[in-house]
């Protein structure tokens, strides 16, 4: 009888526990269940008919390739029911070749690459661009040998230090000094149609240093150069430099403040000096992808756009420096990372100064693809001669429109008008076209719709009379 009795209480406190289990799981699962109404109702993103869910992004490690993390990192990507992976490539072409030959299916790329691809330089293949990923980012650090021997020729300013923007102008005694002793004097860019290519350029033809010119038979660019030009993949930048194989070179960040943390060379300019608010990187995919699947396009330029908005709010860039340092994405220490990506930028070491605009992902419309910012790499491909012929005005205009796609850029913003993730003044009235500019380090006007003026405009270079 005690026993059965011992058996009917344990009986009981069995079927207690189990209902008491039972409600806590059904509470839990309609608390899981209500967070996700939750987050559905905040988002309000409109999920379009997905044709392609499962993707690949490439990537090189630097910062700006930061809307491709935070997509990813915040949820962006899933909002628009796209799973996507971000993997680091070796190197710019790399990166090329696996987006043409569908290995990846978008990339982190390089302005001018498929703008090259279209115009005919190096590799061919229609590639289309409807995202601009940021503004500004570069800059150009030499040796300390270098920057002391440049120093003596730079104004200073009452507290002493050198007064910016410096100009290749200091530097041009320097390279001659070089020539005298027998040395040619070396810098590195990170690719043939990189921003950093025809930024190093423009920066030393601005001070009648002549960069070099390139023909079918000299593919390095190097005919009647003072200065012997180089490619250097972005993160082994200071390595070279500290070898002794280069003197200098233009770069995207964190790799110039790199030079300064291990204090082997000295940041002299920045790419917002050489052209203020200029494009730097796009977000590329084929003509194929896009034509076949044309809604993943707009949702991936979407959950983008939204990325780059999210990194220009006010206080989220500590958080970003924390995602980049990840060593999956740029994988630099967050000192490092938060001297650029935090509004300041470090010249000689101490020498620290407030640059807000250093890196732009979404205020100016930066990520709006203008016609504009495309036709300026062409004016710089034909004025070092990757582009061998004289091309008609007209001709500048038609290439790129089949490269850059605002229209697909278009159909994204107005749908996060609609789901309210961005204002409707957000989306530039523009016939593509910006107004034109003489924000450059030698003043120089640029008017895209008259490239030919332009490219007439300098000293060094083609000219197309």
């Amino acid at each position: 009888m005690k026993k059965m009795k011992s058996l009917l209480e344990k009986s009981i406190l069995i079927l207690f526990a189990t209902v008491f289990l039972i409600s806590c799981g059904g509470k839990e699962k309609k608390e899981a269940e209500a967070k996700v109404e939750e987050k559905k109702e905040v988002s309000k993103t409109k999920t379009l008919d997905i044709e392609k869910p499962q993707l690949t992004f490439g990537f090189i490690k630097l910062t700006d390739m930061a809307p491709l993390a935070i997509a990813k990192e915040k949820g962006f990507f899933e909002d628009e029911g796209l799973f996507v992976s971000v993997e680091a490539q070796s190197n710019w072409k790399n990166v090329l070749d696996r987006v043409i030959d569908g290995q990846l299916d978008g990339s982190h790329m390089l302005a001018g690459q498929p703008i090259a691809a279209g115009a005919g330089f190096g590799r061919q293949a229609e590639l289309v661009t409807a995202f601009s990923m940021d503004l500004n980012g570069n800059g150009i650090t030499v040796s300390n040998d270098v920057w002391s021997k440049m120093k003596p020729n730079i104004p200073a300013g009452e507290d002493g230090k050198p007064i910016h923007p410096i100009k290749a102008d200091a530097l041009k005694p320097v390279i001659e000094d070089y020539k005298k002793s027998g040395k040619a004097f070396k810098m590195g860019m990170v690719f043939p149609v990189s921003t950093h290519n025809y930024e190093i350029r423009y920066w030393l033809a601005a001070a009648g240093i002549h960069p070099g010119m390139y023909t079918a038979d000299n593919v390095q660019g190097q005919i009647d150069a003072e200065v012997l030009l180089s490619v250097t993949p972005p993160p082994q930048m200071p390595a070279t430099l500290e070898s002794g194989t280069i003197y200098g070179y233009c770069v995207g960040e964190p790799w110039n403040q790199q030079a300064v943390f291990k204090g082997i060379g000295v940041p002299v300019t920045t790419n917002y000096d050489i052209w203020k608010n200029n494009p730097e990187k796009v977000f590329v995919m084929t003509k194929k992808f896009i034509d076949e699947n044309p809604n993943t396009a707009v949702a991936v330029t979407k959950a983008l756009i939204r990325a780059g908005k999210w990194l220009d709010e006010p206080g989220n860039r500590k958080e970003a420096v924390q995602i980049l340092s990840k060593p999956q994405y740029v994988g630099a220490p967050e000192s490092v990372l938060a001297n650029s990506m935090t509004g300041t930028f470090e010249f000689e070491k101490g020498n620290k100064r407030e640059m807000p605009d250093f890196n732009v992902f979404y205020k100016y419309n930066a990520t709006y693809p203008f016609y504009s910012d495309g036709i300026w790499f062409l004016t710089q491909m034909r004025r070092w001669g990757q582009i061998p012929e004289k091309k008609s005005t007209e001709w500048y205009s038609e290439t790129i429109k089949k490269i850059y796609r605002p229209d697909i850029w278009k159909k994204a913003a107005t749908l996060l008008v609609e789901e309210g993730h961005i204002p409707a003044a957000d989306i530039p009235e523009t016939d593509g076209y910006k107004p034109s500019t003489n924000d450059f380090i030698d003043g120089k006007k640029y008017d895209a719709k008259d490239p030919i003026a332009y490219i007439n405009s300098f000293k060094i270079g083609n000219k197309d009379k």
